[in-house]
This record gives structure tokens, sequence and C-alpha cells, in this order.
């Protein structure tokens, strides 16, 4: 990409770093840009190697700080406007007995050093004036012994293009968990539908990856899709194992971040008692026009118990169901009128009804247990959002908070805090409610206070928060890189500014020079 920069530009970063100017900053906890350093210039120098606030390290850790070299060759792939600001940090995580996932970690150490300008076209073998030690994080245990999903039962329906979309995503929980994967391909809206042998091939790449999936066509030639939803439950109950335990009804964009969590959760019900297992949607809206229903882009549970139910009685409930009623729908119309059972709601189940900038949901602390619509433009990715997983366990979305102004929330975002917010006590037990909702008339429920409560109110973007998203994540060698971007703005002339970590699992070369406490 061509850089938007002038030339006189250019010849002032390099004039800049020739006098040796911190050319990067969070003053007054808000990222310095270039407009700022050219004005100050000298002025600062002095004031700036004293002080480190934000991303910038403390004075009593510049001793720590040495130069390296670092091979950035991979920055080709990403979209970014030069010049940029660059800063790294490994991070080794340590899994302890006595750690515990907390909704927010506070770790007395700046996450960053200061930052290097990057011109384009730059030697890609990076020196690196500040590179700190890596930072070493104390984690809850990791289980040794791998995930047992045999009692668990999943289905989709789904067309073949959209199935490919998903596979990705889908591999990231299913893969090597022994849960069972059943996948009815209908025909597309424009198109043939796909044939035994096509159905076959993705069947077998599928099951190569780790995936014990089956792919079915629909029951009925000609059925609407929220027919073909809802014999899901007879299908999956059809060809049921031994130890099958749980049926889960979901959508091809549903995510499960951890199989490990949602059998932790399935664990407190006995499946041989009757449970229909999920949540509503986050919107009071929807709930008040569809009821108290499990919404099914969280995930529908049906226990063994009540899947059995539903089987007896399908052709009933299919004969009796209003055409223009939804997948989920139908499920919870034949549940009310033929068994006494209610929902159970799992709040941490999510249909993701919400929409706009869902960075408080995601920015909460809390370890969701399924996430719906991701797909499409909405710059969720997230099975590259909950790669790090591979490194440290159930620590997708946890919280660090470094200093007094940076906050993690792992796989999303680092947020940096202004005019105090942190010092002066910004409750963080509370989601930030950036997202949107609809309203109810004549309901005292302002949208979403039953499902995302509590809350409090969204900070402002550039004067109160500072956000940096992730923009990608890769397996590199034995490590997961995370990078997060905050774009520059070009009526100002602020460049791009990517902050990048490398999570290590211990392999107890690195000395403990972190403190923590929650």
């Amino acid at each position: 990409m061509f850089p938007r920069r002038s030339v006189v530009i250019f010849a002032c970063l390099v004039l800049l770093s020739a006098l040796g100017l911190t050319l990067h900053r969070i003053e007054q906890g808000r990222p310095g840009y270039l407009g700022d350093l050219v004005k100050s210039k000298l002025k600062n120098k002095s004031q700036e190697q004293q002080k480190g606030k934000g991303v910038a390290k403390s004075g009593s850790e510049q001793s720590q700080v040495e130069r390296c070299s670092r091979n950035v060759e991979w920055l080709a792939s990403v979209d970014l406007t030069y010049p940029i600001h660059y800063a790294e940090r490994d991070i080794v995580v340590r899994p302890s007995p006595n750690e515990k996932r907390e909704s927010l970690t506070k770790v007395d150490e700046t996450l960053f050093p200061q930052a290097t300008v990057l011109l384009p076209n730059q030697n890609p073998l990076l020196d690196l004036d500040h590179c700190p030690p890596p930072l070493v994080l104390e984690i809850p245990d990791i289980p040794t012994t791998p995930v047992d999903g045999s009692q668990m039962h999943f289905g989709i329906a789904t067309t073949m293009q959209r199935l490919e979309e998903s596979t990705p995503y889908i591999v990231r929980w299913l893969h090597n968990t022994g849960a069972k994967l059943f996948v009815v391909v209908r025909k597309p809206e424009h198109g043939d539908s796909p044939t035994a042998p096509e159905m076959a091939i993705k069947q077998a790449k599928m099951r190569k990856q780790g995936m014990d999936v089956t792919l079915l066509p629909p029951m009925k030639e000609k059925e609407q899709y929220t027919e073909t939803y809802f014999s899901l439950a007879k299908i999956m109950y059809t060809h049921r194992t031994e130890e099958a335990s749980w049926f889960v009804l979901m959508d091809d964009d549903t995510f499960f971040p951890s199989m490990r969590a949602l059998l932790a959760m399935l664990d407190k019900y006995d499946p041989a008692r009757e449970y229909w297992i999920g949540a509503v949607s986050e919107q009071w809206w929807s709930v008040a026009r569809y009821g108290m229903m499990a919404f099914g882009g969280a995930g529908i549970f049906l226990s063994r118990a009540l899947a059995a139910v539903i089987d007896e009685v399908y052709d009933v409930c299919t004969t009796e169901m209003h055409p223009a009623a939804g997948g989920d729908e139908r499920v919870m119309r034949c549940i009310y009128g033929h068994t006494e059972t209610k929902l159970t709601n799992e709040p941490n189940l999510h249909q993701m009804d919400i929409f706009g900038d869902l960075s408080g949901v995601y920015e909460s602390g809390r370890l969701p247990l399924s996430l719906h619509h991701w797909k499409g433009n909405t710059g969720y990715a997230v099975d590259l959002m909950s790669l790090v997983t591979d490194i440290c366990g159930e620590c997708f979305l946890q919280r660090w908070q470094f200093g007094d102004d940076t906050v993690l929330s792992n796989g999303y975002s680092i947020a940096v805090y202004l005019e105090g917010k942190l010092a002066n006590g910004l409750d963080f037990s509370k989601a930030e409610e950036t997202w949107g909702s609809h309203t109810v008339d004549e309901s005292v429920n302002p949208g979403t206070a039953h499902s995302m409560s509590p809350s409090r109110p969204k900070l402002a973007l550039g004067t109160q928060k500072i956000q940096y998203r992730l923009l990608e994540s890769a397996l590199v060698g034995g490590a997961v890189r995370q990078s997060y971007l905050r774009k520059g703005k070009e009526d100002t002339d602020e460049p791009d500014t990517l902050l990048v970590l490398y999570w290590r699992k211990d392999d107890g070369s690195v000395l403990h020079n972190s403190t923590q406490s929650t």
C-alpha cells in the first residue's frame, strides 16, 4: 500500500529519530501522534525520559530494557498504512494450581515498551531499542487430559457453501473432542442440491481434521429451512450413540469457545431428567415478541430424556406447527405443547442479538459459553480471537490490567483508559454498554437489562478511552502471535499503531518478573 504521508513528514521522522526523541508515547493516558511530536520537539525530551505512561515503560523498568532484533517480514501480509508505530512483547504463561480466572487481574507492570517507527520498504530485520524481558503471567492449571465430549451430539442445518465458510470455526471447538456433529445439507436458494459424492468428499475432509461429522440430506425432498432445523432433534436422536446425553441444535454461525467449559456447565444437570437449556435473546424486544424460549443461535440443549419425548411426538408436532414458525420457535411450541418442561436459562450462552459496537460484551471479562452472528463483515473473527487458548487454556477474553491505565481483553482488544478512569475506580464488574438495543413500549426493561446487567455507560473513544482491536493472530512456531491495531487519522497525520504480543508456554527458562493481585 502506498503511504499517505508526505516526503516532508518522512524527513521529520528521520530527523526526530536521530535526535533520540520518543516517537510513541501515551501522554496523559492517550497515544501521542506525529503532529503532537513535531509540535513538542525537544522541549519534552527530558520529561518524556523520566515518565512512562500508558503503553510506555516506567522509569524503574528502563534498566531491564535492551536492544534486540526482530524479523517483521510477516507485516507485508497485513493491511497497514506506513509509517506505523510498532511495539511488541513476549508473554510467558505459567500454570498454577492456586490461580483461578478472575474478572480482572492486576499486574504491577506496564505492558509495552516505547514504540519504534517503521517506514515503508524498511528492512524486515528490525532493530528495536526497547526490548523488555518476557512478561510472566500466572494462569489456572491447564488440564492435561483430553476433553471428552462423547456425550454431546450437535446438529446444524445449512448449505454446502455456508458449511465451507463455517468449517475453520467449527474445527476450533469440535476437533478431537469425541463429540458428534450431524449436518443436514440443504439445497441453496440458487443452484442445485449437493450430490452424494460431493457430500461424501466434504465429510471425509472434515473427519480428516479430527471432527466426527456426518453429512445428511433433508428428511423430505422439499421442506422449509425451519422444518429442517426442527428435524435435527429427530435426526440426532435416531443416530444417537450409547454415550449420548445432550443433543444440541445450533446455527452454522454458532461458536463455542470452550468445549470443556460447556461440559462443566452441563455437569450441573441430570440428562435423565427433562431439561431444555439455552438462552433468551439479549434484546428484551425479541423476548417480548417470541417468548421465553431458547434462541437457536446460542444453542438449544436437549437432555436425553427430553429428546426422547420430542422424538416420540415429532410427527404430531410437525403437523400442528404453524408454517411461519421459526426453527427455534418450533422446538419451543413442541416442548410447551407436549411436556411440562420449562426453559432453563444459561446467560453465558449468547444469541448476540445486540447490534452496533459489541466491545462491551467482549471486554466484560466474562467467558461466553457460546457466541453467534460472527459471519459476514462483523469484524469478529472468533477463530482467530480464540487462538490464544492453544497456549493459555481458558484465557479467551480474560482481562489483565497493566499499570494504572491499560487493560488487555485477551483476543479482542487492548484499551488505554484516560482521565484517570482506572485510578478513580471505574467499576470493571459492570460491562460497558457500547451496544445498541431496541426498547419495548411500556416496559421497565430499557432493552438488555435482563441479559447484560450489570452495565455502565459507554466511554467516548479518543477522549476517555483508546482502543487497539485485534487485527490478526497466528501460530508461529510454538507461540501464538496477536496483533492489535489502532488506525491513524489522516486529518491529523496520526499514524497507525500496531501492538504485538507473542504468547508462549513456560519452558522454565524465564524468571518471574511480574507481580499480580486480583
